[in-house]
């Protein structure tokens, strides 16, 4: 059993349909708290997570990025020693989190669950989605080095000492990859593992359709462009990691 105290924030909108499956399929023996960061959803998302043990916050403010901080704020209250990032949508096993603490017990500071390395169902992945994957983890090995990431997988694990040096702010679609880049940059041990992904339950806000999918690659390169030239005029601090 894992001697951590991991807490798991899901950022959810609208997905009714999906989070009791996530919720009970968490491995409680892991796992403190789960936190579900509603996202203005005008379905019954809230009440079939409060019913189902989550603790259950409203941030009415849109974007992914926003629900992840807001959800941060809430997890940091419970002094956790790891906090994990998991989406609504049932597209991820949750299952896999015990994979991914492991990992992150072999002296990581952070681990990605990767969609790409094998365990995606057929179809669960948008061809945007792959392309768009593809790209942005090839550009962050040329401006960073580093880790070779293959993924910009939601699902997720990070130690909480790694999370509070990052100083995240994204409140949207660059979320998941400045936590990456930032990462690369501060010259933490990071880690990458092969995760179950199937096709979500319902249609993705942002690859489900052409303008969320046009946003995301544009706002998802800035990123990656703007932490680099950051970084040339004003250094982000190398991580100083307290693993014993």
């Amino acid at each position: 059993m894992n001697d951590k105290k991991c807490v798991v924030v899901i950022p959810a909108y609208n997905e009714e349909n999906s989070i009791e499956f996530v919720l009970k399929n968490i491995p409680k023996d892991i796992v403190s708290d789960v936190i579900v960061v509603n996202n203005n959803s005008t379905d019954n998302t809230p009440h079939i997570a409060k019913t189902n043990g989550a603790i259950v916050i409203d941030e009415i403010r849109r974007g992914y990025g926003q629900a992840c901080l807001t959800g941060i704020e809430r997890a940091f209250e419970l002094s956790p020693d790891i906090i994990a990032f998991l989406d609504a949508d049932f597209s991820d096993n949750p299952e896999d989190l015990r994979a991914l603490i492991n990992e992150l017990n072999k002296g990581c500071d952070l681990v990605i669950g990767s969609r790409v390395l094998g365990g995606a169902e057929n179809g669960a992945l948008l061809p945007q989605a792959i392309f768009g994957n593809w790209l942005a983890t090839r550009l962050m090995r040329w401006f960073f080095g580093g880790y070779p990431f293959t993924d910009l997988g939601p699902f997720r694990v990070i130690r909480a000492d790694a999370l509070k040096h990052l100083k995240m702010n994204d409140r949207d679609f660059g979320w998941t990859v400045e936590m990456q880049a930032k990462a690369l940059i501060s010259k933490m041990s990071c880690s990458e593992i092969s995760v179950h992904y199937k096709k979500r339950i319902g249609i993705s806000k942002i690859t489900g359709t052409l303008k969320g999918t046009f946003l995301a690659g544009y706002k998802i390169l800035g990123t990656i462009g703007y932490l680099y030239l950051k970084n040339i005029f004003n250094p982000i601090p190398i991580f100083k990691s307290k693993i014993t």
